[in-house]
């Protein structure tokens, strides 16, 4: 079934309606008790007894376009591909939301396509490792799984096609626009922590550029995952790893070791940082890699910066009192990086 521009009756139906449509239970074929929804920036999930279906806000930002029907569609088949790398089972495909010539909404069916959506099978979520750490269940055997399953993914990875310029010009933008959005004064965020991080993490790049440039020649550089936290893993007897970011293949390009201490700083934060140990040695038993422990720590301090850019803009399209949540979260993140400042700095 092709899909059709955003013109003509797409223009006509309101978001409104498609989203009252999925929050009904009759819509769906496995006729569920109930339908949960869950609203990001990004999309809405309808989760119901036995599935999840995402549906694609119409939105733009710098780094993602979905604003027509054809850039969804193609981001959530996008979602499906590269997603079903660590659970080939939980991706089920995409489904379109319909309408007949009455006027009628479907899912699925026959008529004109006016949205896509991803259809997921619904994972349980007392075996999510967040909730897992914060339950304090989280076995030896869990993590162990997890982490061989990480290292065979990357040991079977192509090499990114970059230069050891381009790779250390990416963390030099970002830290800079880290320090631009984190210091704006109405966030009323610590200015003086701000800037110690960011000059210690300027200082490591510089001082330690051939710690990066090692990385680009060894061929380290990978297409990766993009957002590994332990939200987005499940830690079933086969462990499954979801919600990839897909959107922008550029940002998907990391360093392993950087993606094993984005997920071993959030996982500190939870208060479990035995996970992250753990990832690290079956990492370097299994590929043979054991990237500088420096390194690994440039890594922890620039993605907690990144996290408290993320918490604090999700201020920025919400009314001031409902700025502490997210101001909060930002100092969390900014805390946890205080933490690695030393080992950026030396004694």
């Amino acid at each position: 079934m092709e899909s059709t521009p955003l013109q003509g009756r797409q223009t006509i139906i309101a978001i409104e309606a498609k989203v009252g449509l999925l929050r009904r239970p009759a819509t769906y074929p496995d006729a569920p008790g109930r339908v949960d929804v869950v609203e990001t920036h990004m999309s809405w999930v309808f989760l119901t007894d036995r599935y999840a279906y995402k549906m694609k806000k119409p939105v733009r930002y710098d780094f993602l376009d979905f604003s027509t029907l054809a850039l969804r569609q193609r981001d959530c088949e996008e979602e499906v591909r590269l997603n079903r790398r660590f659970a080939p089972d939980v991706y089920l495909g995409t489904v379109p939301l319909t309408v007949d010539g009455c006027g009628n909404l479907h899912l699925g069916g026959e008529g004109e396509v006016i949205e896509w959506l991803v259809k997921m099978r619904r994972l349980p979520a007392e075996r999510m490792l967040d909730n897992m750490i914060r339950q304090r269940t989280v076995q030896e055997e869990d993590v162990g799984k997890l982490a061989m399953l990480l290292a065979r993914f990357y040991q079977g990875r192509s090499p990114a096609e970059l230069s050891a310029e381009q790779y250390r010009a990416e963390f030099t933008n970002a830290m800079e626009l880290n320090l631009r959005e984190l210091s704006v004064p109405d966030y009323a965020l610590p200015r003086r922590l701000i800037e110690q991080l960011h000059a210690a993490q300027r200082s490591f790049i510089s001082r330690e550029a051939g710690l990066f440039d090692a990385r680009v020649a060894a061929e380290k550089i990978v297409e990766g995952h993009g957002d590994l936290r332990p939200e987005h893993i499940c830690l079933t007897p086969a462990p499954v790893i979801i919600d990839c970011l897909e959107f922008n293949r550029r940002l998907r390009i990391v360093d392993p070791a950087d993606e094993l201490a984005f997920l071993s700083m959030e996982c500190e934060r939870l208060g479990a940082p035995r996970v992250g140990d753990r990832l690290f040695q079956t990492y370097a038993q299994v590929t043979h890699d054991q990237p500088a422990a420096g390194l690994v720590y440039f890594y922890k301090s620039f993605r907690a910066c990144l996290r408290a850019r993320f918490a604090i803009g999700h201020a920025r399209e919400l009314e001031k009192k409902d700025w502490p949540k997210w101001q909060h979260n930002a100092e969390e993140y900014l805390r946890l990086a205080e933490g690695y400042r030393e080992r950026l700095t030396g004694p």
